[in-house]
């Protein structure tokens, strides 16, 4: 079976735009029906990706206690989510300090993690929430667990949510368990510089990581490019996690940068950073993880 890449991605959505176009000219609506679901199926089976929803979450003073106790809830409705094969992780970080996106202030981020990109578009889906939720608290009626999905609308605001595609990783077996550390540096690729923007990360920022780990100064490092296509008026195009253990190793490793590099590895670094521009970062804490 075919395996699913990102260009397949691009290139299901540019069939689709093309059928579109064709309806114009004449071509019976049976046969588009049928064409789009057979690129999807195609496109769906055999991947071996990942793709992440990031969600950017503020709250009000006075509602955060409230929704620190619903995010006991979901956690419990996402483990079930897990069990059953819609999703394959979530983790839910409390942002500590950086600069913040469009000015807001956000306190909380959570990860949506999904093994292939139409259980990721269908992530929020209500009905299957509210399915999951009965199944986790059995004592719940179905209204019960609706009616609590949508009174959490009302404590928080999601002024932020990205869909990504993970690119690179490096190689470790590293296991997200509360209290680890992290940063997530949003980038924009400069216009023109997409692809070496990624070559850049993949060939010297994705070495440069794995030697971190190797000394002890990082747990494990992603590189995400958006997942569905973004014009160029897009405020981001990539993100990095960055993961470390404790305080001491996120420390540690900032030294590293300064004091071990040999003057080829920061030469080459210095190119790549042109290739990009470093829109945001966050600092912030593991609170909870279902794996």
């Amino acid at each position: 079976m075919a395996k699913f890449t990102y260009n397949r991605l691009i290139f299901y959505f540019k069939f689709v735009y093309w059928v579109r176009t064709q309806k114009q000219k004449g071509m019976k609506k049976q046969l588009i029906i049928w064409l789009i679901s057979v690129m999807a199926v195609v496109n769906v089976y055999g991947q071996n990706e990942q793709f992440l929803v990031l969600e950017f979450i503020k709250v009000e003073p006075n509602k955060v206690l409230d929704y620190l106790e619903y995010k006991e809830f979901l956690e419990k409705v996402y483990e079930q989510e897990k069990n059953d094969g819609h999703i394959s992780g979530w983790d839910f970080w409390s942002l500590q300090s950086g600069s913040d996106l469009e000015g807001e202030n956000f306190q909380y981020l959570t990860v949506t993690y999904y093994e292939d990109p139409v259980s990721m578009m269908n992530g929020n889906n209500m009905n299957q929430l509210i399915n999951s939720a009965v199944q986790a608290f059995p004592e719940m009626s179905a209204e019960q667990a609706k009616n609590k999905i949508a009174s959490s609308l009302e404590m928080r605001d999601l002024a932020v949510r990205s869909y990504m595609l993970e690119v690179a990783r490096t190689d470790d077996d590293f296991q997200y368990t509360p209290g680890i550390l992290a940063t997530f540096d949003l980038m924009k690729a400069v216009e023109g510089k997409f692809q070496e923007y990624e070559t850049a990360e993949e060939q010297i920022f994705l070495p440069l990581h794995q030697k971190k780990i190797s000394n002890d100064l990082m747990e494990d490092w992603r590189f995400l490019r958006t997942a569905l296509p973004t014009g160029s008026e897009a405020k981001s195009t990539h993100l990095t996690m960055n993961i470390y253990r404790d305080y001491i190793q996120f420390f540690n490793s900032m030294e590293f940068e300064d004091m071990e590099m040999t003057d080829k590895e920061q030469e080459a670094m210095l190119e790549g950073l042109k290739s990009r521009d470093q829109k945001w970062v966050y600092l912030a804490t593991l609170q909870s993880a279902v794996r």
